[in-house]
Parts: C-alpha cells; structure tokens; sequence
C-alpha cells in the first residue's frame, strides 16, 4: 500500500518538500560568483550535477532568483566547489540571504584563492574547483537551471590516490530532506556488467 499525491494536493512547497525528501542524497554545488560591482558570493546549491562530458558542462538550479544566477549571468564566469563534510557549518552560513553587497567569504570567514581562468575567486579550504564559463541557462516554472563549461579543474594533492580524487578522501556533504544533510557512508565498488549474447 502506498500513499498517493499529485503536485495539486500539496499546494506551496509542500510538494517541493517532498521532492527533495525522497531525491536524495543530492551533491552540493559550491557556487562562488562575482558581482559586476566587485562583491563575492558564495552559496550552496543541492540542484546539481554533470551535464555533460564533452565538452565538459556541470550545471546547477537557482530556485528563485538568487545572487549565483545573477552574477553568473551578467559576468558569464563562476566557480563550484565540492563542500566538504568538514565545513558543513560554513556552508550551511552561506546559504543564509545576506543582501548582495555582502560577502560570505568576509561574513563566514573564508579564505579567497585566485581562480586561474575566471574572476570569481577559489574557496581556499574546499579540496575541489571547478572554474566555469556561462553556457547557458534555461528557466523552468520558478527556476533557472545554469550550465557552466568548466574550463579549469583545480584538485588539492591530498585528496588524491595514483592522480585521481579518492572519495574518502574529499568527504563531500549531501543535502537530505528538510534540514537534514548527510556525510559519505559506506563505500563499495562494483563493476558493471558487460553484455554478452
């Protein structure tokens, strides 16, 4: 037996709360942006994924109009980051609605480093930036989802193992339903199956 609903019998967020109850665990996209009057952003957006390999595209959804789709849009460059299970609380204070002239590096206490192939700076203390160029966008009902090339990939050596990033290593958070987030758990490995006739 199952309980059944259509978007019509949870009006609000309702139905968006149980979205984002049972897809789940979703990654975190860093986003630091820069404004065109020189202010850095930084929020976590758990709408995230690849889009595609070639060229290399990782995409992100802006519910609402947030300063990440902004800035993206009107500077064409932005930066993700993997969020660490270690700053949890740093990124959870960036999702905070601070007015677009205040920075979360400066109102969090984080560390900027200089992006090699964008404006936006490098959050210091995350082991991975993906440093991106505006593809394109696309509007969908009260969302935009934000596609970026990602033109320059920036690993910190210690979360590496033979040259490749080691999921143990870089301990990413996930976000669950309502205010719960999650950590890695247990980690298998499984090859796929080839087909044979």
């Amino acid at each position: 037996m199952r309980t059944e609903w259509t978007p019509q019998d949870l009006p609000g967020r309702a139905f968006y709360q149980l979205l984002t109850a049972v897809v789940v665990p979703r990654p975190i996209a860093w986003v630091s942006t820069t404004s065109a009057s020189g202010v850095d952003n930084l929020a976590p957006h758990s709408f995230f994924t690849v889009a595609c390999t070639e060229p290399p595209i990782v995409q992100f959804t802006s519910v609402g109009r947030k300063d990440s789709l902004t800035n993206a849009e009107t500077t064409g460059e932005f930066v993700v980051h993997l969020a660490p299970e270690g700053l949890r609380e740093q990124v959870n204070a960036t999702g905070t609605p601070y007015p677009p002239e205040v920075s979360e590096f400066d109102a969090v206490g984080l560390t900027r480093e200089a992006s090699k192939a964008v404006r936006p700076p490098r959050v210091a203390e995350s082991p991975v930036a993906l440093e991106c160029v505006l593809h394109s966008t696309v509007g969908l009902g009260d969302s935009t989802v934000v596609f970026g090339r990602v033109v320059h990939a920036a690993v910190a050596e210690d979360v590496l193992v033979d040259g490749h990033p080691e999921v143990t290593r870089l301990r990413p958070l996930a976000r669950l339903g309502r205010n719960e987030w999650s950590a890695l758990g247990e980690v298998d490995a499984l090859d796929r199956l080839p087909y044979r006739r």
